[in-house]
């Protein structure tokens, strides 16, 4: 009886997949990426790591992406629209005046932060803080996102000013800018401490600061 010989694939390239199963993995590639980098940072993470937590096959990684640069890129990509989208959930949130809009936001951050026991923080302050070690292309793109943010936020003091929660003096957009100075320091306060202790502490501040206190 004749045996059909094993079929060869060339190394490093998975089996032909459909377009879904394509975006399927590829998806999956990046909510891993995301999950380790946001606890250990782009310079610590390397991609076998990524790919066990994802469950591809060693290998795969360059069939999804031309290399780590431009997975980084598009991580810091989806890290700033999955962020966004939380700031809207709260900040839109027409229910709540636009001060407890901020409020609810902080409480959301720390029991995301309490479910993973302060080992992840931001992935964008991560690598703000990596900067000197990472392509320097990521430097635009991290400060796209973190105007992004601050616009976002901007919006919610406005209404908070029309709202008579804070003064009509006040300078929101220079208020944001200062929100997310003092937000990422927080955060990476809360990682060391282990603790939500500094991001109350800031929004209180921050607070006190907006109103006059």
């Amino acid at each position: 009886m004749n045996q059909t010989a094993p079929i060869k694939r060339k190394r490093g390239r998975p089996p032909k997949a459909s377009s879904a199963e394509y975006r399927d993995t590829r998806q999956e590639l990046i909510t891993a990426g995301l999950a380790v980098l946001t606890e250990k940072g782009y310079s610590y993470t390397g991609i076998d790591e990524i790919l066990r937590k994802a469950g591809v096959p060693k290998g795969s990684f360059y069939h999804y992406f031309d290399n780590k640069e431009s997975f980084g890129r598009i991580l810091i990509e989806a890290y700033g629209r999955y962020f966004a989208g939380k700031l809207d959930r709260w900040f839109r949130d027409s229910s709540l005046s636009p001060l407890q809009r901020l409020g609810a936001f902080v409480e959301d951050a720390k029991a995301g932060m309490e479910k993973f026991e302060f080992r992840r923080g931001c992935l964008i302050g991560n690598l703000g803080q990596e900067m000197t070690a990472l392509p320097d292309a990521f430097r635009a793109l991290l400060q796209d996102v973190f105007r992004d943010w601050e616009r976002r936020t901007a919006e919610v003091l406005r209404e908070a000013q029309q709202a008579g929660e804070i003064a009509a003096h006040t300078q929101c957009d220079q208020m944001a800018h200062f929100f997310w100075i003092g937000w990422e320091g927080a955060v990476l306060r809360a990682k060391l401490d282990q603790s939500p202790q500094p991001l109350d502490q800031f929004t209180e501040g921050f607070l006190s600061l907006l109103q006059g206190n």
